[in-house]
This record gives structure tokens, C-alpha cells and sequence, in this order.
């Protein structure tokens, strides 16, 4: 029986880029996503944004403001439910530092907000990324 798996996914944003990771496996792999991943019982998805963000790229989470849950379905092609994931997003800060790809990751870039291929990226990362982007300004206080 599949069953929903909870996870998290974390934008950060630096002068106009935003944070992405190559998907080294599972359904993804290959494709340019957001950091992120599963979160482990007993962690909450604050806790799990942090974690993930740090494996996947060598940085240490700053602030953290939760964005939206986003809920993707995988279906095979008779429309059978293969994996369901309930995400909880979040906009956030680095303390310091470049990203280095780590745990779950092949590459890991900065990539223009506003130079996005959905395309190249995993299904719905690109909408995701400017809702979580309007969360990151209103922290600022505009801008």
C-alpha cells in the first residue's frame, strides 16, 4: 500500500538566484530542483529543511520562513499512485559560505529567478520558487 511520505524543500535566494540541486535518484534524477528531502521521525519539517539543506549542499540554514505544503502525486501510465508526497516548503537565509553538492545531489548552482527552464526542472519547482520568492521579499520588508 503507498502511503504519503513527508519532506521538505528549501529556497534561498541571493541577489536575483535562487539555490537549486541536480537530483541525483529517485523519479527526478537528473532534474534541477530545490534542496530537499525526507524528514525522519521525531524531526520537525523545520528541523528537516535545515538537515536536508546542509547535506545536500554543505550550508547552514540562517532564518527560515515556511512558504506552503505542496503535494505531488506520482502516477504510473494507467493513472496507478505510485508515490505521494506532502512537502513543507520554506523561504530561508544561509549563515555563510558556497554550496558544495552533497548527499542526494550530482551538481549544485545558483540560477537566475528570472531565467528559469521548467523544463529542466522538476514539476512545479519553477512556480513554487516564485511563491516562496514573494515570502523572501515580504521578510525583507519589500525590495
Amino acid at each position: 500500500m503507498i502511503r504519503p511520505q513527508t519532506g521538505v524543500s528549501v529556497a534561498i535566494f541571493r541577489a536575483g538566484e535562487v539555490l537549486l540541486v541536480e537530483r541525483s535518484s529517485g523519479a527526478y534524477r537528473g532534474l534541477w530542483s530545490l534542496p530537499g528531502g525526507h524528514q525522519h521521525a521525531g524531526e520537525t519539517i523545520e528541523e528537516a529543511a535545515r538537515r536536508e539543506l546542509h547535506e545536500e549542499t554543505g550550508l547552514r540554514a540562517g532564518e527560515l520562513r515556511f512558504v506552503e505544503i505542496h503535494e505531488p502525486v506520482l502516477r504510473n501510465e494507467a493513472g496507478a499512485v505510485e508515490a505521494h508526497y506532502v512537502l513543507g516548503i520554506f523561504a530561508g537565509t544561509i549563515e555563510e559560505g558556497e554550496p558544495v553538492a552533497g548527499d542526494d545531489a550530482d551538481a549544485v548552482r545558483w540560477a537566475s529567478v528570472d531565467r528559469l527552464d521548467p523544463g529542466e526542472m522538476t514539476p512545479g519547482a519553477a512556480e513554487i520558487i516564485a511563491r516562496a520568492q514573494q515570502v523572501a521579499i515580504k521578510r525583507r520588508g519589500g525590495a
